[in-house]
């Protein structure tokens, strides 16, 4: 049972790692729990306290519901990566005018990190929305940046449009360290302006100290996703696959133009996928290349595709999934791209067997299209349209 923490308990208690925060049940601000666990606001997804100005907060608090289908913040826990989008997320103002100066505190922080000043970055303690009111959940203490990525990955400004109004908001890339818990000691330090004492976690040191990562990583403990896992759970992202699947029902070879796209969002090295011939051999939807390397030293690997729109209600079995194992050669990979879900059955031979197959499931592709910016319909519809003006002479090429 995951453990939780009383309202009444929350101004001297430690931050665990996804334990419950309570929140108050007067049914008002005041109910908020991050304000009593954290001198900060009680409102917003950048918290601070101190003065912006000076850049004298001790540490930012950043909260995320986790579930906004436009900005989807998430923790990838196999890498300790945390995505998560500034706070410019409506129509009529610059990137950087923002009531709470969210974005300011992104690029200040993550210009520190550029020019290695560590020593400027302060903590940022990560929170998600809990399971019931206002309780919230500690997900880490996180840095900017991370293992492997440059100053252009780390920290993107990225377009939106809402109301036909074009706009700009940050996508940052944060590091979970691997801190488990966080003692009330060193809160009451930072609280304080002193940020390296006996009660700083030494992850957060050999940061602030030489700008070192010790990344949060957790192994997946099923490797076989269940179907729940493998469709998506909010009524948006259920209404756009079923967008999808209706958009292509009936038309087999026009979904398989829509799945090599999805696999080139998916994989960016991708060099080619032809889908242009019909297979004789079967259990082929597309083959093509995908680069290994740099751009002038690289080798390039084969792979094949299969594409099934599937009503979700219909999983992908054995049959299918044994029909593209069979197909793939030596040293190539398959990937099968279905709106709907694999069957248990098949997903555990693949498993058992390490068959070089990747799945893209219906939650994958919704996910793929929101990274990329096909987050509604009404944007995903003129792309797709757009996409088959040409599909008489389609190959993907970079």
């Amino acid at each position: 049972m995951q453990r939780e923490i009383g309202f009444d308990q929350l101004n001297r208690a430690d931050l665990v790692i996804d334990c419950v925060y309570k929140g108050g049940v007067k049914g008002n601000v005041g109910d908020d729990p991050l304000n009593k666990v954290l001198r900060c606001g009680n409102q917003g997804g950048f918290r601070y306290t101190g003065s912006y100005d000076q850049f004298s907060y001790p540490y930012i608090v950043l909260y995320s519901s986790f579930d906004d289908f436009d900005w989807p913040d998430n923790i990838d826990f196999q890498s300790g990566i945390f995505t998560y989008y500034g706070d410019n997320k409506k129509p009529g103002h610059e990137i950087l005018d923002t009531p709470k100066n969210g974005n300011r505190i992104l690029i200040k922080s993550f210009n520190d990190l550029h020019v290695r000043n560590y020593q400027f970055i302060k903590p940022f303690f990560v929170f998600g929305k809990g399971f019931s009111g206002r309780d919230v959940i500690f997900r880490g203490l996180a840095v900017p940046g991370g293992l492997g990525l440059t100053s252009f990955d780390d920290l993107q400004a990225i377009w939106k449009f809402n109301n036909n109004q074009r706009f700009q908001n940050y996508k940052a890339l944060f590091t979970i360290l691997n801190v488990p818990v966080i003692k009330r000691e060193w809160i009451d330090d930072l609280n304080e302006n002193r940020i390296i004492t006996p009660n700083t976690p030494k992850e957060f040191t050999k940061f602030y100290e030489r700008g070192i990562y010790t990344p949060l990583i957790s192994q997946r403990s099923a490797p076989i996703r269940r179907k729940q896992d493998q469709l998506p759970t909010t009524t948006e992202e259920k209404n756009m696959l079923a967008f999808i699947f209706n958009y292509f029902d009936g038309r087999a070879h026009d979904f398989e133009l829509f799945a090599a796209d999805i696999a080139k969002m998916l994989l960016h090295d991708v060099m080619e996928i032809d889908v242009t011939r019909p297979w004789r051999d079967g259990g082929r939807d597309a083959i093509g290349k995908m680069r290994v390397g740099t751009r002038d030293s690289f080798i390039l690997i084969d792979f094949a595709l299969e594409a099934k729109c599937y009503n979700t209600n219909n999983s992908v079995g054995v049959r299918a999934v044994s029909r593209l194992i069979s197909r793939i050669k030596s040293r190539e990979f398959g990937i099968l791209v279905t709106t709907s879900y694999i069957d248990q059955q098949a997903y555990k031979e693949v498993t058992d067997d390490k068959h070089p197959i990747l799945f893209v499931c219906g939650k994958d592709i919704i996910d793929i299209l929101k990274e990329n910016g096909l987050n509604n319909i009404n944007i995903l519809r003129p792309w797709m349209d757009k996409l088959f003006e040409q599909k008489d002479n389609y190959l993907i090429r970079s």
